[in-house]
């Protein structure tokens, strides 16, 4: 195994230890609005989200399908979006005017990690099994370096 091929392993590695990291951390915070769905509608109402209802259930959807998605490496780029998504409508519902420090950098930084691991995501995912992932891995693996 060459350097290049080991320090590539290692990101891939790198990569799923984020993934997976994110994903529980969104799953954490999903699972409660799916357990209180009733409090979250609420939540969301005095926040003046929009369709509060709906909104409750998207934000259970995205932040559990998408955050088990992320782990499991399953169609990343929609996964990251989606995540990136609930983030800045986070931040736009429920942190605006907020200081960075102790305001919005939880949803600053889950929002740009969701968005940088669902775009390059490792080779460890599930993505990778998939007509569509495979492709990209052919391609990567037969540019040669010097």
């Amino acid at each position: 195994m060459n350097e290049n091929t080991l320090v590539s392993h290692a990101g891939d590695a790198a990569a799923l230890l984020a993934r997976s990291a994110v994903g529980v951390v969104f799953i954490a915070h999903g699972w409660p609005k799916a357990t209180d769905l009733d409090g979250t509608v609420q939540g969301f109402a005095s926040l003046g989200i929009p369709f509060p209802q709906f909104a409750a259930l998207l934000g259970v959807f995205i932040e559990v399908g998408a955050g088990f998605a992320l782990i499991i490496g399953f169609a990343l780029p929609l996964a990251g979006l989606l995540l990136a998504f609930m983030m800045a409508n986070a931040y736009f519902f429920a942190h605006l005017g907020d200081p960075l420090v102790g305001g919005f950098e939880f949803t600053l930084v889950l929002g740009a990690c969701g968005l940088a691991l669902g775009l390059a995501g490792g080779r460890y995912a599930l993505d990778s099994l998939m007509p569509w992932g495979r492709g990209r891995r052919r391609s990567s693996e037969s540019v040669s370096t010097p």
